[in-house]
Parts: C-alpha cells; structure tokens; sequence
C-alpha cells in the first residue's frame, strides 16, 4: 500500500459505508478466490475447469476492488470531495475500473451455464451467444452512466433488453432445455444460477438508476450506486462459485 492509499485509509469515516463495502468486497472476493483455487484437486477432472473459472471471477473481482477502494479513498478524502452533494460522490466513484471489472468477469459467468450443460450436449454457440449479448448489456450501460448521461434512460432500455435476451435463453430458450435433459444435480445448479441471474443481476439496474439521471430519480436518487453495486458483486460472483462448487462436490463423491 502507498502512503496516499494509507493516508486514505487513515482518514476514512467511521459511516463511510462505500469505503466499508470496498473493504469488505475485496476481502470476501480473496478469501473466495482461495477457496475455489485451493479445492480444484478435490474434484474429477471434468469439474476442474468450472471452478478455475469461479476462482477467476472473483480473482479479478478482488484485484480490481483494491484499485477502486484506493481510488475511492484517495478522491473521498485527499483531494476533499467528500460531502453531502450526489453529484460531488459521483466523481469518487472508481466508474471505469467497475466496468472493467465488469468486461471481463460477466463473460467468465456466462461461460459458467456452458461449462455445466456440456454434459448434455451444450455447444459453444450457446456460450458465444451469451458472451456477446452480456458485452452489449455492459458497453450501453458504461455510455450511458458515463459518456452520454443525459439519454441515460435509452442506453438503459438497451442494456436491460441484452439483459432480458440472457435471461430469456436461461430460463426458457435452448439453455433451459439442456438443463432439462441433463437432469439431477446438473438441472439444480442450473435452476440455481438462474435464480442468481434473475434475481441477483436485478440489483445493477438498481445501481445503475440510483447514479444516471432520468424519470427514475425520485424513486432510487436517495441510495449510493456504489453501495449497491458492492453488495451486488459479493452477491453473484461469489454466489455463482458456490453453486458451481457444490455441483462439483455433488458429482466427484
């Protein structure tokens, strides 16, 4: 840690629950990527790469959670920006390492739903079709939370339709129907990770109105996109692994 970090540190409020969810984000995000990493060899082979995947998701996720809890303190507190004002916080929140954290480990979940219905015959087409519709969802939300704000609520609409498009196939496109075939634990883990989509992902476009101006402001303005978004994260990356976890400890008994 350099001194500016440590400085930040230093001086981080006891209410600051932004710099609190940082802290406790990037922890839980290690303390898992340790976890899925150093249980690999207690798996049959075929499972071994769906937990390498977890333990990079949420790898990512830990390394990209210190730069923004670093960025977070150091334009909080050093340079003063601190204060009761939304759209002064708007400019403290770390945006852009988000949404590269974003780039890269939202692909990485998609290929998760691959990896576990390839035992009933998934092909890659299913995971390329997922990729890229997850990259659409991601690219218009970074345009219109950070490039053109004031047609925040059209990139929206579009990120939430990419959304709506993954959703669909999981729970009752192609991706619904290998589940089906596969069976047993496979269509559990599957159902599960669903939930986590449905439900989990739901929170981001909660943070995402909270940060962006629109009709929605009078309705989600009160709440912190950052606070929102941290829970959301140790949420579904870490909650994706453990699903994927305990399919692999289910079928290598």
């Amino acid at each position: 840690m350099n001194f500016t970090s440590f400085l930040a540190v230093s001086k981080m409020a006891p209410d600051d629950y932004v710099g609190f969810t940082f802290f406790v984000g990037c922890m839980a995000m290690m303390a898992a990527s340790a976890f899925f990493f150093l249980s690999m060899n207690s798996f049959d082979k075929k499972w071994k790469t769906s937990i390498l995947v977890s333990g990079l998701i949420t790898f990512i996720a830990a390394v990209h959670y210190l730069y923004m809890r670093d960025y977070w303190g150091s334009n909080a507190y050093i340079d003063g920006l601190l204060s009761s004002d939304p759209d002064v916080l708007k400019e403290a929140s770390p945006t852009f390492f988000r949404y590269v954290d974003w780039i890269l480990t939202v692909p990485l979940m998609c290929v998760e739903f691959y990896l576990i219905l390839k035992v009933a015959g998934a092909k890659k087409s299913l995971m390329w079709r997922m990729i890229l519709f997850s990259v659409i969802m991601l690219v218009t939300g970074y345009v219109g939370e950070v490039i053109d704000r004031p047609n925040a609520w059209l990139w929206g609409l579009i990120s939430g339709a990419a959304y709506f498009a993954i959703a669909y196939d999981i729970w009752l496109g192609s991706a619904k129907k290998l589940a089906v075939e596969a069976g047993g634990s496979v269509l559990k883990a599957h159902k599960a990770l669903c939930w986590f989509v449905l439900v989990g992902w739901v929170i981001y476009p909660i943070g995402y109105m909270a940060g962006t101006p629109g009709w929605y402001e009078g309705i989600f303005g009160g709440l912190n996109l950052d606070v929102v978004y941290n829970i959301g994260d140790a949420i579904n990356k870490i909650g994706f692994g453990l699903v994927i976890y305990s399919l692999a400890t289910e079928n290598s008994k």
